[in-house]
């Protein structure tokens, strides 16, 4: 096995991202939450989402992704939270994507609402952060919570 193969499926790399990313999502999720107000009127922005939705997500998507954060961050059902993020990246990306090919002129909104237009860079950065989780997917083994204190059949 070549050396970039090991450092690329190595543990601990996929270990750094799941942290990484979330870390990343629970910072993502504070300011939507303190602010829904404003998240709604990003999402509104976009123009993607019919208008009668826009509170409920406004609302709901940040709670999503502070507990899918901290889930990743614990080590407690990783695979299911990994997995719930990557489809919110996949939904992030084609969004950006729309926006930027509609040239409808809107920050990104995923961090605070005074971002930076969106643009390419910023579907590259998602790209990767969808790279990451897809790798913390398929190679993340170590530092789980839920398998540290998870008892087996035989025990009870």
């Amino acid at each position: 096995m070549s050396l970039v193969r090991k450092l690329l499926t190595h543990r601990y790399l996929a270990f750094a991202f799941r942290l990484y990313l979330g870390g990343l999502f629970i910072y993502a999720s504070v300011y939507k939450i303190q602010y829904p107000a404003e998240f709604a009127e990003v999402i509104a922005g976009y123009q993607v989402v019919p208008f009668w939705l826009v509170n409920t997500m406004a609302v709901f998507m940040p709670w999503i992704e502070l507990v899918t954060g901290l889930l990743l961050v614990a080590g407690v059902r990783s695979k299911s939270a990994i997995l719930a993020i990557g489809v919110m990246l996949i939904m992030f990306t084609l969004a950006l994507g729309y926006v930027i090919i509609a040239e409808i002129p809107i920050g990104c909104g995923c961090f605070t609402s005074l971002e930076d237009e969106v643009s390419w860079k910023t579907v590259v950065r998602d790209l990767t952060w969808l790279a990451m989780a897809v790798h913390v997917f398929f190679f993340d083994n170590v530092f789980h919570l839920e398998n540290r204190y998870s008892w087996k059949v035989e025990e009870l």
